[in-house]
């Protein structure tokens, strides 16, 4: 198994927009010639767009982009700014008198940094959407959907540190598997090889982390102690793998399981953890390793985000710690 660059994969265009000053972007993934896709959305505060069309009954057999956006509800605009683009390179589902492209997406909650009023919007999606198409160098860390994501939240900001978007990919003979996280957690994070904690809820003037599960433990009977309510961590896992829609939806589910050995606690219910697939559908492979892969680009995704961003919006990041 080798480590590739997520670009590498052929057959998507990936890109982000953001606002510095805002403190949000968005990042999508393109497919202009269509994508079998699956959703799993986890946890128990989710806002998506168009995710009922991945479900394995209905019509709808492959996608054309999705969309991972800050901003909020507002965020969901981003995938109008995305249909337009592909729309101009004449990409859609063929409904005879229009192509329509088909972009589900999901977001994330970073009103609380940068200028509330500065929301990932259509021309955003526009821009990253041209980005993509552009062949841009595709970043981790304080960029898109990660631009203003934090993690470690459950004694709020002055407590919390900072999370961003991360990518990893991998390639096995012709097999190529990647994913993109935006992390926005609740939880804190956690490398689950080393077992080190990486970011999360922490005590600046100790120098020490605080463990969200011993919070929460010791707050048992506290309902306030989770009262930071909108987080979110989503992300989308691209595939060259061969696969059914039904089989795209199950190994969505499957690479939730990167978010849990990472994240401690994940798929709260202030988060609305959300996860896609997307695949070119060429190379015939175990379905059971397939899921592997998925858990495992998810994780190192995940931990990815947190390495590559940088201290923004008061946010302690993992890079600056380790200089202290």
């Amino acid at each position: 198994m080798d480590e590739i660059h997520i670009q590498q994969i052929e057959g998507f265009e990936l890109g982000h927009a953001q606002s510095t000053e805002g403190g949000t972007g968005c990042t999508v993934i393109l497919s202009k010639s269509g994508a079998v896709a699956g959703v799993d959305v986890r946890g128990g505060a989710p806002g998506t767009r168009e995710t009922d069309l991945l479900k394995s009954e209905n019509l709808v057999q492959e996608v054309h982009g999705v969309f991972l956006s800050g901003g909020s509800a507002y965020g969901l605009s981003v995938g109008q700014g995305v249909m337009n683009v592909l729309e101009q390179e004449g990409a859609g589902f063929n409904v005879e008198v229009a192509k329509v492209p088909i972009v589900p997406g999901a977001i994330l909650f970073d009103l609380a940094v940068g200028a509330s009023n500065i929301r990932p919007g259509e021309e955003m999606g526009e821009q990253a959407a041209l980005n993509a198409l552009g062949h841009h160098f595709f970043e981790s860390g304080n960029y898109g959907a990660g631009t203003g994501a934090s993690v470690g939240k459950i004694l709020g900001f002055e407590k919390a540190m900072k999370g961003g978007l991360g990518h990893f990919a991998v390639q096995v003979g012709e097999l190529k598997v990647g994913a993109v996280i935006a992390v926005n957690s609740f939880g804190d994070i956690i490398d689950p090889t080393s077992g080190e904690r990486l970011a999360g809820a922490y005590n600046r003037e100790k120098k020490q982390f605080l463990y969200t599960e011993s919070i929460l433990l010791n707050n048992l009977n506290d309902s306030h102690a989770n009262r930071f309510s909108e987080n979110t961590t989503i992300g989308t896992i691209i595939t060259n793998a061969s696969m059914t829609k039904a089989e795209a939806n199950k190994l969505a589910s499957m690479a939730h399981d990167g978010l849990a050995v990472t994240m401690k606690p994940s798929h709260t219910f202030v988060d609305g953890d959300t996860l896609f697939t997307m695949s070119t559908n060429e190379k015939k492979v175990d379905l059971n390793t397939l899921g592997y892969l998925f858990t495992y680009v998810v994780e190192r995704a995940v931990i990815n985000a947190v390495q590559s961003a940088e201290s923004a919006y008061g946010l302690l990041s993992y890079k600056e710690l380790q200089l202290r």
